[in-house]
C-alpha cells in the first residue's frame, strides 16, 4: 500500500492552520467537481482532495495521521502498524467524525480510520442544553501477569484538539488506573467522567480503555485462554515423562504422555485467565533437537540413523507412488 501526503494533496505546508485547510480544499472542490470540470481525471481528483479534507480538517484524524507519517514520501510503501489506530497507548480518540463518506476514500484511507472508532455521533449539543460530554476511547498496554494479580499503571495521554490559531495541538494528561484481577484482552475499563466535559450542567462523558496484552516471549491469549508454547526433548516427546512447566501462577509437574507429537496441546483446566469464568492454559509441546555440534553428538545421531527403521517420508512416498 502507498503512502498518501494529503499535505501536497491540496497543496499546502505542514503547519497549515484549520483555515489555510478550508481555503485550499473549497478552491480545488470547486476546480475539479464532477458538475464543473469534464475532464477524465476530475472525479478520481474530486475524491482525492475529499479524502485528504476529511483527514486533515478533523484535529483528531490530523493528530494520528501525522504521527503515523513521519519519515514516509508520497508514494512509499506504507504498512500501517499492527491494531492501528486504537492499538497505540496513549492517544485519546472521541469517536467522532467529521462526516466524510469513507466507502469512496482509498485503500490507504479505510487502513488508517475505518476502524478507528470513528462514527457520526449526531450534531454536537448547543451551550444552553444540559447534556452529557462525549465519551472518550484510548487503550492501555498490560503485561498478562497483571490479568492474573491486578495492577496499578500511571497513563498518560495525549488529546488533539484545535487551538486558537487554527492549529492542532496536543495536549497530556496523567491519569491513575486500576487494573482489575482477571481483565482480558479486548475488554474495556470505564473511568466514570473522565470523557469530555459535559454541556451547562451535565456530566462529563467517561473514558473508555481498551485492554491490550503486551508481547510476551512465551505466552500468548485468546480470550480468556492462555497458551504457552513449551520446548520439550525428542526423548521427553517419546518416552513421555515428568517436567516442571511454568505458568502465571508458578510452576507445576506436568505429565507428558509418551509419542508425543510436535504441536500436541496439554489442556490445565482453569489455570488461563482468572476471569469470572476462568479460562484454561494451553501448553503446546515443541519439540527441539540438540545440535549436532561435537562429536559425541554426531555418533549419537549416527548410532540412531544406523539402528532405528524410521522414514519420516514413507507415507508420502507411497501416497505419491499411488496418484503416479
Amino acid at each position: 500500500m502507498e503512502y498518501k501526503d494529503y499535505y501536497a494533496v491540496l497543496g499546502i505546508e505542514k503547519t497549515a492552520t484549520d483555515d489555510e485547510i478550508k481555503r485550499a480544499y473549497r478552491k480545488l472542490a470547486r476546480k475539479y467537481h464532477p458538475d464543473l470540470n469534464k475532464t477524465a481525471e476530475a472525479e478520481e481528483k474530486f475524491k482525492e482532495i475529499g479524502e485528504a479534507n476529511d483527514v486533515l480538517s478533523d484535529p483528531e484524524k490530523r493528530a494520528a495521521y501525522d504521527q503515523l507519517g513521519q519519515g514516509y514520501q508520497p508514494g512509499q510503501d506504507f504498512q500501517p502498524p499492527p491494531n492501528w489506530p486504537n492499538g497505540n497507548e496513549g492517544f485519546e480518540f472521541t469517536g467522532k467524525s467529521s462526516g466524510g463518506q469513507s466507502h469512496d476514500f482509498s485503500d490507504f484511507f479505510k487502513d488508517l480510520f475505518s476502524k478507528a472508532g470513528h462514527q457520526q455521533q449526531g450534531t454536537r449539543p448547543q451551550p444552553d442544553f444540559n447534556a452529557k460530554g462525549q465519551d472518550h476511547h484510548a487503550r492501555v498496554m498490560i503485561n498478562i501477569q497483571d490479568s492474573f494479580k491486578g495492577a496499578k499503571r500511571t497513563l498518560t495521554l495525549k488529546a488533539p484538539e484545535l487551538g486558537d490559531d487554527g492549529h492542532v495541538i496536543l495536549k497530556n494528561r496523567t491519569l491513575d488506573v486500576s487494573i482489575p484481577k482477571g481483565v482480558r484482552e479486548g475488554q474495556h475499563i470505564r473511568l466514570k467522567q473522565q470523557g469530555a466535559p459535559g454541556h451547562g450542567k451535565g456530566q462529563s462523558g467517561d473514558l473508555y480503555l481498551e485492554v491490550s496484552f503486551k508481547p510476551h516471549k512465551y505466552y500468548h491469549a485468546e480470550k480468556n485462554d492462555l497458551y504457552l508454547d513449551l520446548p520439550i526433548t525428542p526423548w521427553e516427546a517419546a518416552l513421555g515423562g515428568k517436567i516442571k512447566a511454568p505458568t502465571p501462577d508458578g510452576v507445576v509437574d506436568l505429565n507428558i504422555p509418551a509419542d508425543s507429537k510436535q504441536g500436541r496441546k496439554l489442556r490445565l483446566k482453569g489455570r488461563g485467565i482468572p476471569a469470572k469464568q476462568p479460562g484454561d492454559l494451553f501448553i503446546v509441546l515443541n519439540i527441539v533437537l540438540p545440535p549436532a555440534d561435537s562429536e559425541k553428538a554426531k555418533e549419537l545421531y549416527n548410532t540412531m540413523a544406523r539402528e532405528l527403521d524410521f522414514n519420516p517420508r514413507a507415507d508420502l512416498a507411497a501416497g505419491l507412488a499411488q496418484k503416479l
